[in-house]
């Protein structure tokens, strides 16, 4: 396996919501993360593909809730979400896409 895939494996996707929205205009990006990948994996993978220093790495984990699916009760998946803080003057366009 390539590292580029390895990056790829530890990072999902990025998180734009309301909350992810006011953290990057203090210079943080939101990215849900592999459950098992660790902050220096992170830090590592943000830099390798984005191309920018990474300053901190938080991370939060987030339960699934229970929920109904066509009437029969199921569960979300646990959601791991890290709030990558960049170093100053870089920054990463999430809404464009990788």
């Amino acid at each position: 396996m390539s590292a580029k895939a390895e990056h790829y494996d530890v990072i999902r996707k990025p998180v734009i919501t309301e909350k992810a929205t006011m953290a990057s205009e203090n210079g943080a990006v939101v990215f849900q993360v592999a459950m098992d990948s660790t902050k220096p994996q992170i830090k590592e993978a943000v830099e390798a593909v984005f191309g920018v220093k990474v300053k901190a790495v938080n991370t939060t984990i987030t339960k699934g809730k229970a929920k109904r699916f066509r009437g029969r009760a199921g569960e979300r998946s646990d959601v791991k979400k890290a709030y990558v803080t960049l170093e100053e003057g870089n920054t990463i366009d999430v809404s464009t896409g990788l």
